[in-house]
Formats: C-alpha cells, sequence, structure tokens
C-alpha cells in the first residue's frame, strides 16, 4: 500500500517532552501511520494514507499541542539553516541584552544588601517583573499549551520554579516581611536565555553541512540558442538546453559534455581532492567546479532532478530519522517531567514537614530540583550527533540513508569486496584477442561486439569499445539474451554466438578443445581475463582483458584490516585471475570466492552470517543488488549514480575504496558520540536531582548548569566534524 510522506517545519520545541508531545499530537490525527518529529532538524515527517489527511488537520493538530508548523515543499521550502540561525540568534541576542540589564542590579542588590529595605524590595520587584514575565513569556505560553494538552514539558519546570520565587518574594514585600528571592527568579530566566543564545550558535555549525550542499548549485547558468549566449537564473534551464561552463564556474545542472576540455573539481560531492579530466561524451554534476578550460554541456537533469538536490534529499532524510538508541530517551522523556514534578514536591515536603527547616528554605531546594531537572540535554542528544555525523558524512561522499544504518555499520566485523568497479578501476580493456578456428580476428570481433552491445557488464562493454577503436561497424543482433554472471547470447548475422565464461559455454554444451583450455589457463595465469566466444556451437575464440587494480585499494585493505576487520573478495571472475588481484590488494588467498553468481555473491554473505559475522558488502549498486540486500549493511561504490543511492544503505560518491573506511568510522564515531551524549544527559539529572533536593545547589546554579548542559551536549556532537 502506498503511502503520502508530509515534511513539516515545527517551531517552538526545546526539549525532549515537546518532541513527544508534538508526535503523540500528530499521531492521533486519523489517518496519520507514523509521525517522527526531530528537534535538531527542527521537523517532522509525517506518514499517511494518500489523501488521508488533510495538511490543515496536521497544522491545527501542532498549533493545540503549543507550537507553529509550516508544510515543506517545492514551492515552500525550509528556511536555510543559516537563515534559521541568524534569526534564532537575533532573538536570543536580544532577549539576553534586555534580560541582563535588568537582572544585574537585582543580583548586585541582593548580594550587597542583606536585608533591603521596603524601596530596594520596590526596585527589585520593578525590575524583575519584565524579565520574569516578558523576557520569560514564551516559558509561560508554552507551559499553558503544555497543560491544556494535558502535559508537562520543560517550561512547566522552569514556569514552577521561578514562579514560586517571584510570588513568594511579592508576599514578603508587601505582607510577610523579611527576605526576597527576586534575583533567584531573574537570574534563573537570564541564564535559560543565555544558555538558549549558546546553544542557538553551536546549533547553527551543526547545520553548516547540508547548507554547504544547498549552496553548491549556482543561480545563474550560460544559455547558449541560436549561438547566441544569454545569463539565465537556473531554474529556467531545460532538459536538452545548451550551456557554457568557463573556468571557475560552477556546473549548474547535470549534463553531458558537448565541447571542449577541463579539470573539474568535484571534491564537494565525492570527496576526492584530485580534480577530474572531462571530455567530450563525460558527464559532468551540479555543482562541482570547473577549475581549468571552457566546456559546453547539454543539460540532462535539471533542479529537483540533479544528483547535488538527491544528495540533499538524502542527507535530510537521514537527518531527520531516529536512531533506534533514541527510543530510550523518548521513553524516557513521556516520563520525565511527571517524576520531576514529584520530586519537587517530595523535596519541599521533607524539608518543610521532616526537617523542619522552615517554609523558605523548603521552597529554594524544590525551586532548584525543578530548574535543574529541564530534560533540554536529552532532546538533543542523538538527533544533533546525527545531524553533524551524517553532515560530516555528506562533506566526504558518504550517503548514510537513515540514522539506523549508523548503528548497524558500527557493528560490522566482516567486509565483502566486490571486484570489478570496487577493487579494480571498473574500466577493462582487452588487451588481446586470439581465434582458435581459423576465422579473421576482425570478423570474430565484430560478432562478439555485435552481440554485447546490449550487455552493461564491463567485460562486454570493453570487447565494443575495442570494436569501435578499430572501425568496425557492427551488426543487429537477436534474441539477445544476458545471463547473470555468465555472460551473453545471441544471433548476429544469422549465426549464434555466445560469448562469456567456460561455465556458460559448458551449459550450453559447447567443448572446448585441450590445446585452447591450456592457452585458456596461461593467459589466466598471467592475471589476464579470458572472455570465452563460441559460434553455432564451436569455440571460436578469446578476448584477453584486465582491469587494473584501484590506485588506492591496496591502502583501502591495509586500512580496513587495521580496523580488525575481516576481509573478503567475491567475484563472478576465474579463481586464478581473482587470487592475483586479491593478493595485490592484500588479501588473502583463503579469503577470495571466484567464479560467483550474483545470487551466490548473496549466498555467500547469508553464510557469514549464520556463522556469527555482521558483513558490509561493497559492489557497485547495479549487478549486485542480492548481495546489497543480504548484507547487515550494503555500500554501492556508484560514483553517485541513481541506482547506487536506491539500492544501499550506504552509497559512496566516488570511486575511492578508502570511502568504505571512511563510513565505518563516522558510524563509530558518530553512535560514540550519541552513547557520550546520553551519558552525560542523564548522568547530569541522575547527580544534579539529588543535589538540588538536598540543598547543595542553589536554583542559580542549577540554571547555570541546566543551560551549559544542553551547550555540551551539542558542542560534542560537533566534535564530530573533526573525527573523521
Amino acid at each position: 500500500m502506498s503511502q503520502q510522506t508530509i515534511h513539516l517545519h515545527i517551531e517552538g520545541m526545546t526539549c525532549a517532552a515537546c518532541v513527544a508531545r508534538v508526535e503523540r499530537a500528530l499521531k492521533r490525527v486519523p489517518g496519520v501511520q507514523e509521525a517522527i518529529v526531530n528537534l535538531a532538524t527542527e521537523s517532522a515527517t509525517v506518514q499517511a494514507a494518500p489523501g488521508a489527511v488533510p495538511l490543515e488537520r496536521l497544522l491545527e493538530a501542532v498549533e493545540m499541542a503549543g507550537y507553529t508548523a509550516q508544510p515543506i515543499t517545492a514551492e515552500t521550502p525550509a528556511p536555510l539553516p543559516s537563515q534559521r540561525t541568524e534569526q534564532e540568534l537575533q532573538t536570543a541576542r536580544r532577549r539576553l541584552f534586555v534580560s541582563l540589564v535588568l537582572t544585574l542590579p537585582v543580583f548586585v542588590f541582593s548580594m550587597a544588601v542583606h536585608h533591603p529595605s521596603y524601596t530596594l524590595k520596590l526596585l527589585q520587584l520593578a525590575l524583575t517583573t519584565p524579565v520574569q514575565f516578558v523576557i520569560g513569556a514564551p516559558f509561560y505560553i508554552k507551559a499553558w499549551h503544555a497543560l491544556r494538552a494535558r502535559s508537562a514539558n520543560m517550561e512547566t519546570l522552569i514556569v514552577l520554579g521561578t514562579s514560586a520565587a517571584y510570588f513568594y518574594s511579592v508576599v514578603a514585600t508587601f505582607w510577610m516581611g523579611g527576605a526576597v528571592y527576586y534575583e533567584t527568579a531573574a537570574v534563573i530566566i537570564t541564564l535559560i536565555t543565555f544558555g538558549r543564545y549558546l546553544e542557538a550558535r553551536a546549533k547553527g555549525r551543526a547545520r553548516q553541512a547540508i547548507e554547504r550542499l544547498m549552496r553548491l548549485a549556482p543561480q545563474e547558468a550560460t544559455r547558449i540558442r541560436d549561438g547566441e549566449e544569454e545569463r539565465v537564473p537556473v531554474s529556467a534551464v531545460q532538459v536538452g538546453d545548451l550551456l557554457r561552463v568557463r573556468s571557475g564556474e560552477a556546473v549548474p545542472v547535470d549534463g553531458e559534455v558537448l565541447d571542449g576540455f577541463a579539470t573539474v573539481d568535484e571534491s564537494m560531492l565525492t570527496g576526492e581532492s584530485v580534480p577530474v579530466e572531462k571530455r567530450v561524451g563525460d558527464s559532468v554534476a551540479a555543482g562541482t567546479i570547473n577549475t581549468d578550460g571552457v566546456l559546453v554541456i547539454r543539460a540532462q537533469r535539471v533542479g529537483a532532478d540533479t544528483m547535488l538536490a538527491q544528495i540533499v534529499r538524502a542527507v535530510e532524510k537521514a537527518q531527520e530519522a531516529k536512531a533506534p538508541v533514541q527510543r530510550l530517551a523518548d521513553a524516557v522523556a513521556a516520563v520525565f517531567v511527571p517524576i520531576v514534578l514529584v520530586i519537587a514536591l517530595g523535596t519541599f515536603v521533607v524539608w518543610l514537614l521532616v526537617l523542619k527547616a522552615g517554609f523558605t528554605t523548603a521552597m529554594i531546594h524544590a525551586v532548584g530540583v525543578l530548574v535543574i531537572a529541564c530534560p533540554c540535554a536529552l532532546g538533543l542528544a542523538t538527533p544533533t550527533a546525527v545531524l553533524v555525523g551524517t553532515g560530516r558524512g555528506a562533506e566526504l561522499g558518504v550517503l548514510v540513508k537513515d540514522a539506523e544504518i549508523l548503528e548497524r555499520a558500527r557493528q560490522v566485523d566482516t567486509v565483502v569486496l566486490d571486484k570489478t568497479g570496487t577493487l579494480t578501476l571498473g574500466q577493462p580493456q582487452v588487451h588481446h584477442l586470439e581465434t582458435w578456428n581459423g576465422m579473421p580476428e576482425e570478423d570474430l570481433l565484430r560478432l562478439c561486439a555485435s552481440a554485447e552491445v546490449g550487455s552493461t557488464h564491463p567485460f562486454g562493454q570493453a570487447v565494443v569499445q575495442l570494436a569501435r577503436q578499430q572501425g568496425i561497424s557492427l551488426s543487429a543482433a537477436n534474441g539477445f539474451r544476458a545471463i547473470p554472471g555468465g555472460g551473453v547470447i545471441a544471433e548476429v548475422e544469422g549465426r549464434r554466438l555466445v560469448v562469456g565464461s567456460a561455465r556458460l559455454l559448458g551449459e550450453e554444451g559447447i567443448a572446448i578443445h585441450p590445446q585452447a583450455q591450456q592457452r585458456i589457463r596461461t593467459l589466466q595465469s598471467q592475471g589476464y581475463t579470458t572472455v570465452l566466444a563460441a559460434i553455432d556451437g564451436e569455440a571460436a575464440g578469446a578476448f584477453a582483458l584486465r582491469d587494473e587494480l584501484h590506485p588506492t585499494a591496496r591502502e583501502a585493505v591495509a586500512q580496513l584490516h587495521a580496523l580488525r576487520m575481516e576481509v573478503w573478495m567475491v567475484t563472478g571472475d576465474q579463481r586464478v585471475v581473482a587470487e592475483a588481484i586479491a593478493e595485490e590488494a592484500g588479501i588473502p588467498s583463503v579469503r577470495v570466492l571466484a567464479e560467483v553468481s550474483p545470487q551466490g555473491k548473496a549466498d555467500a554473505i547469508a553464510t557469514l552470517q549464520a556463522q556469527g559475522h555482521k558483513v558490509a558488502f561493497v559492489g557497485d549498486g547495479i549487478n549486485d543488488a542480492p548481495a546489497l540486500a543480504q548484507a547487515d549493511v550494503g555500500i554501492a561504490m556508484g560514483e553517485g549514480t541513481d541506482v547506487a543511492l536506491e539500492s544501499a544503505d550506504i552509497a559512496l560518491l566516488g570511486s575511492d575504496l578508502r570511502g568504505v573506511v571512511t563510513a565505518l568510522k563516522l558510524s563509530h564515531a558518530t553512535v560514540r558520540t550519541i552513547r557520550q551524549n546520553l551519558f552525560f544527559a542523564f548522568v547530569y539529572n541522575v547527580l544534579g536531582i539529588p543535589l538540588a533536593a538536598m540543598g547543595y545547589l542553589s536554583p542559580m546554579l542549577a540554571a547555570l548548569a541546566m543551560s551549559l548542559s544542553s551547550v555540551s551536549v551539542v558542542t560534542n556532537a560537533l566534535r564530530l566534524r573533526r573525527a573523521v
């Protein structure tokens, strides 16, 4: 059954309890199947049956919960991270300045004068009141909405704590006499406002990665029409338009080079720092930089269809998702605030009735409990780490599908590598051709290349490329069949061709005479892959191909071994060739699986999993779909292809195998940071609440600690930007 996905931008959330309340409100809307709310990205993702839920009903549900929402669509995108951050900073900065100006005299008076006069109490009241009810107005509003929803949140604790100190001081000023605690209320609100300001700055830095991706694409392009150039907005470019990209300019859309030569910096997409040469026929991607030369390209994908747009969507999707460990935080947040209210009430009762400390002392300690327990850090612990981790991955050319993948990747102990296009360059070339039945080499090449035109396998394409390089005209192929892991069968010029492995020829009942078998073994021992050709049921010859090891493959394998990974290689290629490549890459021959079909690769992974291994499979994302699906973590070396993005858990946008190491290190670092953040958040409350209840933590110190706890969690997550 199909689903409709609705994205909302949520404003006003401050803690884990806010997230839980918005999720509950959305899930109560009839027709909603799932709702996931993310505090760090200030977003909600709602799954519903198509047409079952009016958008207005969702917005109303969020508003009734005490927050504001707006739909995120192509026409009304969410504000850029920098825009949201700047708005938050400006608001927090103004509120902090006013609060400081009013609070500082109150604090100084309370410290300098132990027994203030009635006049001084009135002055403190006059200064504190706007802090309490103007600067603190958002706290009251959100607490009221929570109360209406029969819930409680961080603002509930702040309002109860500061209101207790404020109204007690008002009573003491006008009727009861004695000490007043205006400074407690004012300082708590000021410190929390200060914490919000620091938090906004830190969250802004955490959002920078996704915004850098968003800003890669230029706003204008140079379009060529009727031989004339014109500058147009990128939004006006259509598929098929011709565009000129000069040195120093960013490529505006995905396209094919029609004219020119240039070196293009693709590091912002793939993470690979060396510029790539682009010639006629090559593809270029939006957001990459032409560092030298001039290109004329034909637009192939524009707007939301470009690879850059797909990458941004993939990163946003991953950042919106919840890691499984977040369920623990959500479960705690659902009952946390009510428990704190009970503890605060218990603290007040014990100090007042059991310890006989008096009403004032009991109230102050209860206020300390309320303030120290605000669950801000708990709500930010996991999503902020995921936000920074996935953003850093995107900068390095590593796209993670969702947060759950990060946790699964951390458990991987075995990495299975495909050979062609993963360990090797994936660009095999025919080194020479042999015929065995007296047919001229040109005729055999023409027939085999004609049969291979429909093949997507690199070996088949290498045969076609050789024929075209020699200027050979190809014939039409009839009855074409591609045999996964075997080769192709087709009829060309009235003759039946079987082109592929010795196993395929054997399955077709085609014998290979002993001399040819000896020659095949000799070629394979020299490191060549052999593609055999049979015509009308008779073995006719062989192509000797070589696919060179990727320059970084040996280093990548060594790094995987350093991570204590068990590294295997699996391939449909001949064993002799496979073992030669494996030896060159540093993989033991006992961990080489050769002459394996695509389904056989998946079966091999299942065998390793049955032995207790957590397996990551690395393939090209096209022919390796069964293995990618079977593995605990599928990693596609797709160089940014659509198939790679869709078929794998993790997609590497470049061809560098070291990206696998980066992905595994990133998963370890992100999960470690999540656990550190959750530890900080839980331990902070486990230690802070008892200290406040026992009277060792004043309300003002509690407010400072509470504000800094959120900042520390976000700052710890920011360390991920340097961890990989």
